[in-house]
């Protein structure tokens, strides 16, 4: 136990000059007083009344540490990363967001719409221009149209006129 008092005795190591050390050489000082304590404690085991102080100080830790609500954790905006792609998510309630962002969270979706509109025209078109193209054909040819529909002829087409 007595490495536990020279532990709590330890010197700051603020930088010189300053009398109150800056929150990140805190936190590093508090994370290394931690971990040196942890240490020792696993050296040795603890007495049985050290041990119940320590669960009962733990357990009164938990209880009064600050409860996260439900509306804090559907109203904080995160990102998601979903394998390679990164999603974003929540942070969409009636008290926050404007109605530009709205109306940019939109915006894809109606240009995804408008594009696949677009090519479902330009499909149309061109599958009404290769019939067109066919029915010119039809009509143009030397041959009547019921000669494409007569078994007889494809028959002729396929082999040839017959050789006398």
């Amino acid at each position: 136990m007595t490495n536990l008092n020279n532990l709590a005795n330890t010197p700051n190591n603020s930088q010189p000059g300053n009398s109150q050390p800056n929150s990140a050489h805190c936190d590093a000082l508090q994370d290394r007083f931690g971990l040196k304590i942890t240490a020792c404690l696993n050296e040795q085991p603890l007495p049985h009344n050290i041990a119940e102080r320590l669960r009962v100080a733990r357990q009164q830790a938990i209880a009064r540490r600050p409860q996260l609500t439900v509306a804090a954790t559907q109203n904080t905006p995160s990102i998601f990363m979903l394998g390679g792609a990164a999603a974003l998510g929540g942070g969409f309630n009636d008290n926050g967001v404007s109605w530009f962002n709205r109306i940019a969270s939109a915006l894809p979706l109606l240009a995804l719409v408008a594009g696949l509109m677009a090519v479902s025209r330009v499909v149309d078109d061109q599958s009404a221009n290769d019939t067109a193209a066919v029915d010119v054909q039809l009509l143009t040819d030397d041959l009547p149209p019921d000669a494409h529909t007569d078994p007889g002829f494809a028959q002729f087409l396929k082999f040839g006129p017959p050789q006398p």
